[in-house]
């Protein structure tokens, strides 16, 4: 089966950087797509940021093109999201997800067929 796990959040002061981890399990063709969502309180979770396997193409949503940056290392099986200014709109319970084959609709839930639970982001003011 396949699974995604999401760490790496934690809390940072406005303007700080982090980065995030999804290591993925389970797939038994590689070529896949792996995408990065976030939910803020009383928002829909949203994606920020997807790579595709087969050949490195990346994709990401306007808010935060400039600012966070997506990666993979094949040998580790992991994708990264590295993020860089942020502010307090970017807390959230961010989720890493997967489509097998799919990515058209990357950026919308119903688009990935795989989750993992979130790792949440605070930034302070």
């Amino acid at each position: 089966d396949v699974q995604l796990q999401a760490f790496g959040g934690g809390l940072v002061q406005a303007g700080g950087s982090l980065r995030l981890s999804c290591i993925v399990s389970g797939f038994a063709y590689g070529d896949y797509t792996v995408a990065w969502f976030r939910q803020a309180p009383g928002k829909e979770r949203e994606g920020l940021s997807c790579i595709k396997t087969n050949d490195g193409s990346t994709y990401y949503r306007d808010s935060v093109k400039g600012r966070f940056t997506i990666s993979s290392d094949s040998a580790k099986n992991t994708v990264y999201l590295q993020m860089n200014d942020l502010n307090p709109e970017d807390t959230a319970v961010y989720y890493c997800a997967a489509n097998q084959f799919y990515y058209l609709y990357w950026y919308k839930t119903y688009g990935m067929d795989y989750w993992g639970e979130g790792t949440l982001v605070t930034v302070s003011s």
